[in-house]
């Protein structure tokens, strides 16, 4: 159980701005560390879901629910996984050797192609959540709110199964101190289960091809991240991991959104 609460501690502190106790990290206490991911996910559908409901109940306008649901994730988790956006979106649009693509993801400076790529993400983010907060059903929400951990358990498969580009960086250091075989199993459970029951949902509150195109925008996400991550870096880092987790939820609120002014 001390080993459970410190693996949950670890996930927390380094994935979320929730504030847990203060322990040292261990390779024991971080082996298991991704197993866990999916609950930081979890945690911010809540969150997401929560908002969406408050902002319905108290008649607030669609376009400021909208800008409350493009900070929440900032909120909740900090700006980890978009920091990993804008670094890679600046190596990508280098159009650099593989090398050169790697030095500059380790670079600190923020470049064009971040600010540019950043506008755009942020303005399909909201645009999304805004129709998803006037046009979307209980039952969208529910199925955005799981989105969350659907895009950190296939996030977590990818550092434990994908080839690592360097042999340092947060990537390298989850994954060579992960105990491999279990991590994936759990990760593999989270996906059967969060699949069936965005399956069920889309069956029993009728919300079909909801859920259906999300899964599919979370498919496509991931083979272009396998893809672009071996042929342009020859291999995925914490930065990637962070670009495929950003583009990920955002293909499927994307996807949900559309679905909801249908």
């Amino acid at each position: 159980m001390k080993t459970f609460l410190e693996m949950l501690n670890v996930t927390f502190s380094m994935f979320s701005r929730v504030p847990v106790r203060r322990i040292e990290w261990t390779p024991q206490n971080r082996k298991n560390t991704l197993a866990a991911f999916p609950l930081v996910g979890l945690l911010t559908g809540l969150c997401w879901i929560l908002v969406l409901l408050l902002c319905t109940h108290f008649g607030v306008p669609a376009l400021l629910t909208g800008a409350f649901l493009t900070g929440l994730p900032l909120l909740v988790v900090g700006g980890i996984h978009l920091d990993g956006y804008l670094d890679t979106c600046d190596a990508l649009g280098s159009h650099a050797p593989k090398e050169k693509k790697l030095q500059i993801l380790s670079d600190p400076h923020t470049g064009a192609f971040a600010v540019i790529h950043g506008a755009v993400f942020l303005v399909l983010w909201f645009a999304a959540s805004t129709v998803l907060a006037e046009r979307g059903s209980l039952p969208i929400w529910i199925l955005t709110g799981l989105c969350f951990a659907l895009s950190r358990t296939l996030s977590g498969l990818a550092v434990t199964t994908f080839p690592l580009a360097k042999n340092t960086g947060l990537a390298h250091a989850f994954a060579e101190t992960a105990d491999k075989k279990t991590v994936r199993s759990c990760l593999f459970f989270w996906l059967v289960l969060l699949l069936i029951l965005i399956g069920l949902l889309d069956l029993l509150a009728k919300t079909m091809p909801a859920g259906l195109l999300i899964c599919c925008a979370a498919a496509l996400t991931f083979f272009r991240y396998r893809y672009t991550a071996v042929r342009q870096f020859g291999g995925t880092t914490g930065d990637l991991a962070g670009w495929f987790l950003s583009l990920c939820e955002l293909w499927m609120l994307v996807a949900a959104a559309l679905v909801s002014v249908t």
